[in-house]
């Protein structure tokens, strides 16, 4: 059974007077499981497209939907039903990092189960919560980092604690947006082997690159071009 099911997705984005379209009809299915690449140049739409497979934006009006697990399309549920959703469902690992610069490494992969608690419920799951974001962070290889700010890590480092955050909640899907694109190679093969371990673990991991060396690491790759993509080929 497919973990996620994109039909005929299409994202077209108004800058002035201007509709430019993104995606045309994506297409796609991903066995729960699978370590799928999406592999596109820049300007394709493969973020896009992973985006609103994430539930971070909603695909146009009438144009096709996204489910998962065989469940409702994301697009059909409320604001908060999708909030909760993607807090206990999806784990996000973007290019850029996100980290929040006021907070320690051990804080901010302890965000989305403050998030997904709230007050308190993170109240009452803080120790445990604590102790499993410590313990990411050590299998990470950034036991010593705990308390740093993110403006004191390499970037290898501060993707590795993207990586954790990302794991917080134990996702059954992981969302990864050009993970290597700010590293050097070596750190790079180093998230990458990371990657592996969680798609050994049973994960669903959907990464978008525009590397064919990245891409390669996956099962299986399919090629976006002009907001469209192809049948795909795995290893």
């Amino acid at each position: 059974m497919p973990a996620i099911v994109a039909e005929n997705i299409s994202k077209t984005f108004r800058l002035g007077r201007v509709d430019v379209p993104v995606l045309r009809g994506a297409s796609v299915e991903v066995a729960e499981g699978e370590w799928l690449a999406i592999l596109g140049s820049s300007g394709s739409g493969k973020s896009t497209l992973l985006h609103l497979m994430g539930g971070l934006d909603r695909p146009d009006r009438g144009s096709g939907s996204i489910t998962y697990f065989d469940d409702r399309p994301l697009d059909r549920m409320p604001v908060r039903t999708l909030d909760a959703f993607r807090n206990k469902t999806v784990g996000f690992v973007f290019q850029f990092y996100h980290l929040l610069p006021e907070l320690s490494v051990v804080e901010n992969v302890l965000l989305g189960a403050m998030i997904g608690r709230g007050r308190l419920g993170y109240a009452a799951a803080r120790r445990s919560m604590v102790e499993r974001a410590e313990g990411l962070l050590d299998g990470l290889g950034l036991a010593d980092r705990r308390r740093a700010r993110p403006i004191t890590l390499s970037g290898g480092e501060r993707q590795r604690v993207a990586v954790a955050r990302a794991l917080i909640n134990d996702p059954p899907v992981i969302l990864a947006d050009e993970p290597t694109g700010n590293l050097d190679r070596a750190n790079g093969d180093s998230l990458l082997e990371s990657f592996s371990a969680l798609h050994g673990d049973g994960r669903t991991l959907i990464m978008v690159t525009h590397d064919d060396a990245v891409a390669a690491r996956a099962d299986r790759v399919v090629s976006m071009y002009d907001g469209r993509l192809s049948a795909g080929s795995g290893r």
